[in-house]
């Protein structure tokens, strides 16, 4: 700022100098004002607020794996309603074969109605089993149990699923699908089991005329139709039918109670995104009323220190007056 007697010296124009400053100051903030207005963001970068910047920064990314979490649940369900969709199908053919089996356990059919009626089951059993192979989701058989090293599903036990449901490495939700096929629903520990005996019926470990093979690595198992089957084999067959049934219901149950789960957390995660989001906003977004009426109030000042220059600068000129 010129101090007294500045004004009387020309080599050196003080009050020049001093517009100079204000005007460039002003024009700096002007064109940072412009900055925030054309961009929409009160903090563009680091210098213009460290703190905020590192804050808004983890926000950002915190909101950033949120997103991408609510996408993952989005895939998570899907994964389940194809599992479910394909469970409807498979309870629909237990459904089926229990009709049948009632049907053959009644003694007024012949030999031979029982054996179409076998056959009819044997190929609703076959039908299971394409419906566990065919169960796929991006290029994983969800219903043929676990998945070797070598990549090939088991046809046993069960898949286990683990979805990422959050932004944290511990946001996880796991759930196991257990395989769905004739030897899964119909044997027990691995074993062929026999589901009728002709002599003395039910569950036996004797010559049966009604049996399940197991699942193995290579085959899903299926079941067995001898001629002599009678009205006692289809009822044990029937009781065996009720298991695969209850089985199923099991299943069913453990991924609509999943599928509950995704929801809340898709309700949560969607939650947390908003408000991640807004703490966010409040740190980074410009308040556009303000800086326009900054943007007003810098260009008058602009204007202004503009003239002051223009006078500063024709200021020594006043000292031609001693020299006359």
């Amino acid at each position: 700022m010129a101090s007294f007697g500045d004004l009387n010296r020309v080599n050196t124009n003080i009050q020049s100098l001093d517009s100079q400053l204000s005007l460039n100051r002003i024009n700096r903030d002007l064109s940072e004002n412009q900055l925030k207005l054309s961009t929409g963001l009160r903090i563009n970068k680091a210098e213009d607020d460290a703190a905020g910047y590192s804050i808004a920064t983890k926000l950002n990314s915190r909101v950033a794996g949120l997103e991408q979490a609510m996408a993952n649940v989005g895939d998570a369900k899907s994964v389940l309603d194809i599992a479910e969709s394909s469970f409807d199908t498979v309870m629909d053919n237990l459904i089926e074969m229990k009709s049948l089996s009632t049907q053959a356990a009644n003694d007024t059919l012949g030999a031979e109605e029982r054996g179409y009626i076998g056959a009819q089951i044997s190929k609703l059993a076959e039908d299971i089993n394409d419906v566990a192979s065919q169960t796929v989701f991006q290029d994983s058989e969800l219903l043929n149990g676990s998945v070797s090293a070598g990549g090939t599903a088991t046809n046993t036990g069960s898949l286990s699923l683990t979805f990422q449901v959050g932004e944290r490495a511990s946001d996880t939700l796991t759930t196991d699908l257990s395989a769905v096929n004739v030897g899964e629903l119909f044997t027990t520990g691995g074993a062929t089991a026999t589901l009728g005996d002709t002599t003395n019926g039910g569950l036996t470990t004797g010559n049966s005329a009604i049996s399940a093979s197991a699942a193995t690595a290579g085959s899903q198992g299926g079941l067995t139709f001898a001629s002599e089957a009678n009205a006692a084999d289809f009822r044990s067959l029937l009781s065996k039918v009720d298991e695969a049934i209850g089985s199923m219901n099991d299943r069913v149950n453990e991924i609509g109670m999943t599928q509950s789960s995704l929801s809340t957390r898709e309700v949560t995660l969607s939650q947390s995104i908003s408000a991640n989001s807004s703490a966010a906003s409040r740190i980074m977004d410009a308040d556009f009323a303000k800086e326009q009426s900054e943007s007003v109030r810098l260009q008058i000042l602009q204007q202004t220190a503009t003239s002051a220059l223009a006078q500063a600068n024709n200021g020594p000129q006043s000292v031609l007056g001693f020299l006359g």
